[in-house]
């Protein structure tokens, strides 16, 4: 069967659609932030705190992954989609900085449902060794609604209003929704899946990661040594995303002079980066595993990878031409999603299908535990320190999470 011929690689391009809205959305706030903070006056610690209270709402993931788990993914997906699409639109109601926060950590655990039902459509409908890839695609998504946003807001913007921005994009989401609704179906269940395919899929998936009708164990999962394998170097290394996605147009702005219409032309650049990265890293492990590394410790080289390119981002701050500063940000992108997209794949690798739900929204509640920490921190004292020190953190961070990944995850003995 070709690699990228069938149904399987349809339902992970609806998934990568469905991925893009999601970030859309959640990318609006920073597109719109020196509109939003102008007329709202709001101040860069209030920002901070809205920003906070976004990551406050999407660190309940567990929650979210857990009702995914159990109601299946169509019905979980679709809810919090629905969610997420209403919650954006409100966001044009917003008439101070306090009801922005709320509105943020509302539209945060509705958009937890991305990593959880994203990676379950991947433990569910693809052997492994095309999870790395089916992973890596899906992942564009997020890089391909963060690349859509500059645009799309800021004609909305110049053309419309701030509040008009949000209510297009929700509607956008809610568009997906039904799109969702009409074709997605389990593999078991699809009408339209041939039985070589669903047999392709099935024999290539490991015994002992397949379902059973246990539901998953928060405690349980806690106790073992690879989920925070896989949580910590999350925690270590998102906040770069979190740079990424919420203070990048901002630091455009106040240091590198960027107005709306710069905005436009450059913030999606580091997100077109990103898109690459979802590529490179799911390839690097198949270039790794062909040169004799399993499949675990070829993530872990990839993950290894994208941290050390993380060094060049640390000269982000100092380099004087704006456009070499873009350039930095965007190996930014394209490293994080080189070194992401193993991470968050490797829940399929070591946990069974009925916990990779509720294993991603745990590890996704480390990883913005992580942003969250970094936003609060970097709104309070950016004013003070400036963005270099940032720049710095991010490559550092990374390079620890490398280490833990290595001398913390176990291979499966069943493997």
């Amino acid at each position: 069967m070709g690699r990228f011929l069938g149904l399987r690689w349809l339902t992970i391009a609806l998934i990568m659609v469905g991925a893009m809205v999601n970030f859309l959305s959640r990318q609006t706030l920073s597109i719109a932030a020196p509109t939003v903070i102008a007329n709202l006056h709001i101040t860069t610690q209030q920002y901070g705190w809205i920003t906070s209270a976004f990551q406050g709402g999407i660190m309940l993931q567990p929650v979210v992954g857990y009702v995914i788990d159990v109601l299946g993914v169509k019905s979980g997906f679709a809810l919090f989609a629905f969610l997420w699409s209403v919650i954006c639109m409100a966001h044009g109601l917003a008439g101070s900085w306090q009801v922005l926060a709320g509105l943020r950590g509302l539209l945060g655990f509705a958009e937890g449902a991305f990593s959880p039902g994203g990676l379950k459509v991947v433990s569910e409908w693809f052997p492994a060794k095309e999870r790395g890839m089916a992973g890596g695609l899906y992942n564009i998504g997020p890089s391909l609604g963060s690349m859509l946003a500059p645009p799309l807001v800021a004609w909305a913007i110049l053309n419309y209003s701030w509040q008009a921005s949000f209510v297009i994009v929700g509607l956008i989401s809610l568009a997906w929704l039904g799109l969702w609704l009409l074709f997605y179906r389990p593999v078991r269940q699809h009408p339209r899946l041939s039985p070589e395919e669903r047999d392709y899929i099935v024999s290539g998936q490991e015994a002992f990661l397949q379902a059973s009708d246990q539901k998953p164990s928060i405690l349980s999962i806690l106790k073992r040594r690879n989920f925070w394998g896989i949580a910590i170097p999350r925690f270590l290394a998102d906040p770069t995303w979190g740079m990424l996605s919420f203070w990048v147009p901002l630091y455009l702005t106040t240091v590198r002079h960027f107005d709306l219409k710069h905005i436009a032309l450059y913030a999606w650049l580091p997100f077109l980066a990103a898109d690459l990265g979802c590529i490179f890293g799911p390839s690097v492990v198949l270039f790794l595993q062909r040169r004799g590394l399993d499949l675990i410790d070829a993530r872990r080289g990839a993950f290894t990878l994208g941290a050390f390119m993380m060094i060049g981002v640390a000269f982000t701050g100092v380099v004087k031409d704006p456009l070499m500063a873009v350039a930095l940000i965007s190996l930014a992108g394209f490293a994080h999603q080189t070194l992401s997209v193993t991470m968050i794949t490797m829940a399929t690798d070591l946990f069974p299908r009925n916990e990779v739900g509720t294993v991603a929204g745990m590890a996704g509640t480390c990883a913005n535990f992580g942003i969250l920490i970094f936003t609060i921190e970097l709104g309070q004292r950016v004013d003070q320190i400036g963005y270099t020190p940032v720049f710095i953190l991010l490559a550092v961070l990374d390079i620890v999470a490398a280490i833990v990944a290595w001398t913390v995850i176990r291979k499966p003995a069943h493997a």
